[in-house]
């Protein structure tokens, strides 16, 4: 069974768990869709859009100094998106009704995630043992850099500039 086909089924075992689940989706942390159970949104987009709000969550785990990325949870008037990391370059986002029970949520999307991350890793030890790939294919990494790849801040400190209008000196008002 492939990777895609083995987080597929992780996918729907976890929504057949929690029926309050509306959704699942597992992305590389550059927002590629791996595997989709959610009907109702573009899975590409919310990738997209995980990868972004992942972007943001490691600049703030940085800039706080709070150590590498785990979870995150936005609450709507709706219900719940909460993003969980799946090793050093997955994530896993899940959509849940409001209604749903916010500790097994947790509970449930970190075993998934961790369940996914084994499953990347076992495909990515599998794919470097190949001795037959093809010519000009480079080997698979298995060592990939952890999730929290922290972005590099031209500021230290964290300090924030002003920008000034042009020609005034002054600073913005909004």
């Amino acid at each position: 069974m492939s990777a895609e086909a083995e987080i597929l089924d992780e996918l729907h075992r976890l929504r057949s768990r929690m029926p309050q689940l509306t959704g699942a989706l597992a992305a590389s942390a550059d927002g590629l869709v791996l595997a989709q159970d959610s009907r109702g949104v573009e899975p590409e987009g919310v990738a997209a859009l995980t990868a972004a709000a992942l972007g943001i969550a490691l600049r703030l785990t940085d800039a706080t100094g709070q150590g590498g990325f785990r979870e995150l949870l936005v609450r709507s008037d709706r219900g719940y998106v909460a993003t969980y990391a799946a090793g050093p370059s997955a994530v896993l986002t899940l959509l849940a009704e409001g209604q749903v029970n916010v500790g097994r949520l947790h509970l449930e999307g970190r075993r998934s995630s961790s369940r996914i991350s084994e499953l990347l890793q076992a495909t990515a030890q599998a794919t470097a043992q190949q001795p037959d790939r093809p010519r000009g294919q480079p080997p698979a990494i298995t060592d990939a850099p952890p999730l929290p790849i922290r972005p590099t801040s031209p500021r230290a400190g964290g300090a924030r500039s002003r920008s000034r209008h042009r020609g005034t000196g002054e600073a913005p008002t909004t």
